[in-house]
């Protein structure tokens, strides 16, 4: 792990700045205490990190489950009670690794992945846009179109043109100016500027952006548009952040309820994420699914056991750390360390970070998520991958990211049934000598009761006084159903003089009596 330690170090750090915000943010748009969103982090960086298969996702506490949360709380009865439906939440995250439930993970199609990646990289763009002109209405990482607030993420971008901060809006665009010039110009020219990313230089820029113009009337940014982390006076305060389990509460049924919803919904987001990371990843490593539940779980427990929101691999800190060159789990490591030195250590030089110099940096991470030559990629690919990735992509930005997911995935499976309606057989018409229609249909080498329509039509349309070559030498699995549908089909050949010829392994057979009588003979294929 410490063979890549140049390249995952500058990366931890460009992760760390992705990641504060986001933890502080998705812990206020919980309804939850704000450090209870850095103990997710920490937690997610150390913890899981060290566990996790993965060599470059970062975990933390995740957007998608802030609704889940927010509600959670309210109806469990407090905070302390919610924590034990986190740790319940990990423990069954556990049974999921143990039943190699991690397989999931490979079923989701590939257009729908990347419109994952693409959709979330639009709403990251969208949703760091009042930040950036510093309208922070919004909690960093409340990433549903339907915002905490009561805006969507269309009006709340207007509301935030009608009430731009020069100061804030000034040195976002300083910092985004130094991303772009650090990425395309000076990356390129010495090594110097390798180790020492952009985003850094950009949030230093910004503290003394802040530092030298706190006094002015027009370009001080206020207190409101930097980032907030809790600033405890002693080592007994900072301890008492900390919040603990109530575990008098287990035996109540919606605490199992709610630990169940954590342990699915966070599951799938980490097996989500993990295929979306792979695909990133540059040296195209393969996640082991399940020991990343066994991750997972442990860091659930562990954090709702000290009062941290619940954990699941992250998309945009995974992306962030692989564009900023992270080779290993180190880089994941170390920024969770670095949430940890940092809270303890600087917290009011955190405090002078303008979070319109973070949206600068999540604004390049974005774009890298969602590049227009993405959509004509897709395009060219044709229909079959191009609608899911729309519908993905679309889902995302308008609902949030398991109902963008989930329509991508129902329209990717209704493209595989258009697909196995069409390619169950092939129909060949030879010839119509003597005056009798020779029609020769092919069956595929696998068809199942998704052919049925595609099959019936054919039979159906059959005209009446025709020779049917039916070829079966070539399939290898042959569904039920349709066996029972040629067995109906030989009473209404009677009925329209249709004559039919199988062919089969087991030789020739003219006008067959009972297909299902037939087919008990075939022999099973290994």
């Amino acid at each position: 792990m410490f063979k890549y330690l140049k390249n995952d170090l500058p990366a931890s750090i460009v992760v760390f700045f992705v990641a504060l915000p986001l933890c502080l943010g998705i812990a206020l748009a919980s309804g939850a205490p704000l450090f209870s969103g850095l103990i997710a982090g920490i937690v997610g960086g150390i913890v899981v990190g060290s566990l996790s298969g993965s060599q470059i996702g970062v975990s933390g506490p995740a957007a998608g489950l802030a609704a889940i949360v927010l509600s959670a709380i309210a109806a469990l009865g407090g905070y302390q009670n919610f924590l034990v439906a986190v740790v319940l939440g990990g423990a069954i995250q556990l049974v999921f690794g143990f039943l190699k439930a991690g397989i999931i993970g490979y079923y989701f199609p590939s257009s729908v992945i990347k419109g994952m990646l693409t959709g979330i990289g639009i709403i990251i763009i969208l949703k760091q846009i009042p930040h950036f002109f510093g309208y922070d209405a919004d909690p960093e990482g409340d990433f549903a179109f339907f915002q905490v607030d009561g805006e969507n993420t269309f009006s709340e971008i207007f509301n935030s043109l009608n009430l731009i901060s020069p100061g804030a809006t000034i040195v976002a665009i300083l910092g985004l100016g130094i991303l772009i010039l650090w990425d395309k110009v000076l990356s390129k020219k010495a090594r110097i500027f390798q180790l020492i990313q952009g985003p850094l230089v950009a949030v230093v820029v910004g503290i003394l952006f802040v530092v030298f113009t706190k006094d002015h009337k027009f370009f001080s940014i206020s207190a409101e548009h930097l980032v907030t982390v809790p600033i405890p006076d002693d080592a007994a305060s900072f301890m008492n952040q900390f919040s603990f389990p109530n575990f008098n509460v287990i035996n109540r049924p919606e605490i199992w309820i709610t630990a169940f919803t954590i342990a699915l919904v966070a599951s799938l987001e980490t097996l989500l994420c993990v295929e979306a990371t792979d695909k990133l990843d540059p040296e195209k490593h393969v996640t082991p699914t399940n020991r990343e539940l066994l991750a997972q779980g442990t860091g659930n427990i562990i954090s709702g056991l000290i009062g941290g929101l619940p954990i699941t691999q992250v998309i945009v800190r995974s992306s962030a750390n692989i564009q900023s060159g992270g080779k290993t789990k180190m880089s994941a490591i170390i920024h969770g360390f670095f949430l940890l030195i940092s809270v303890i250590l600087i917290p009011r030089l955190l405090n002078m970070i303008p979070l319109s110099v973070l949206a600068a940096i999540l604004f390049i991470v974005g774009y890298k998520l969602a590049k227009p030559a993405l959509f004509k990629k897709m395009y060219d690919l044709g229909w079959k991958q191009f609608i899911p990735f729309a519908v993905t992509v679309g889902g995302i930005i308008f609902t949030d990211l398991l109902v963008g997911i989930g329509l991508g995935l129902g329209v990717g499976i209704v493209v595989i049934l258009i697909k196995s309606y069409q390619n169950s057989h092939f129909l060949h018409i030879e010839d119509k000598s003597n005056g009798k229609h020779r029609i020769k249909i092919t069956l595929a080498e696998e068809v199942t009761f998704f052919n049925k329509g595609a099959i019936l039509r054919e039979l159906d349309n059959l005209p009446i006084d025709t020779y049917l070559e039916l070829d079966v030498r070539k399939t290898r699995y042959l569904d039920n159903d349709i066996i029972e549908i040629l067995d109906d089909f030989t009473y209404k050949a009677k009925e329209r003089n249709i004559d039919i010829k199988l062919i089969s392994e087991l030789g020739i057979v003219e006008n067959p009596l009972s297909f299902i009588e037939f087919f008990k003979l075939r022999p099973k294929t290994p």
